[in-house]
């Protein structure tokens, strides 16, 4: 029993430590994990924290979260994956927290507003850049039928003002379809 209290001890230590100086998503602390857990600590081997990866992140929610829930069951059942639940979610909880009470005092400094306001526009860039990287793979193939589902869906979000489940459902109805249509063409 004591051994396992220590686990667990370790587990919360090691998992906040990372998700509170972690950087840049999901992703990252997934890659920190697995330096942690299979090279340092040597609790998981390498092939098994690729599944337990391939698992978290086929997974509805945030990677971090669905990483820390697979790695803390396989190590100490369900009281490790609460424990690394915690320990991840902790630290984003208590920065937004301190954040989020900051922003209430200095809600009215116009300083603190037009910087909120340029971060906006930052992430707007961003965005952009990354919808323009992702889209122009479909314009380069001329996969005519791709461009215009993309387009109608663009329509229907911001013209039409169509919730995005119901888009989203319908490009995956359109997927189906397209792909139903093409194998049974091939036969």
């Amino acid at each position: 029993m004591k051994e396992k209290s220590k686990r667990l001890w370790k587990l919360f230590i090691s998992t906040f430590y990372l998700s509170a100086f972690t950087f840049g998503g999901g992703y990252v602390i997934i890659t920190l994990m697995k330096k942690k857990f299979v090279d340092e600590l040597k609790w998981i081997d390498s092939k098994e924290m690729l599944d337990l990866v391939a698992i978290a992140q086929s997974s509805p929610g945030a990677i971090a979260v669905n990483g820390a829930i697979v790695i803390g069951y396989k190590l100490a059942g369900a009281a490790g994956m609460v424990t690394a639940i915690a320990a991840t979610i902790l630290p984003p909880f208590l920065t937004i927290s301190v954040l989020s009470f900051f922003y209430t005092v200095f809600q009215s400094n116009l300083y603190v507003r037009l910087i909120l306001e340029g971060m906006q526009a930052g992430v707007g860039a961003v965005i952009a850049a990354v919808v323009f990287d992702m889209g122009k793979d479909y314009f380069l193939l001329k996969d005519k039928t791709s461009i215009l589902v993309m387009a109608a869906a663009f329509g229907a979000s911001c013209f039409l003002n169509i919730k995005v489940v119901y888009i989203i459902l319908g490009c995956i109805a359109i997927g189906v379809l397209r792909t139903w249509y093409k194998i049974r063409r091939e036969k």
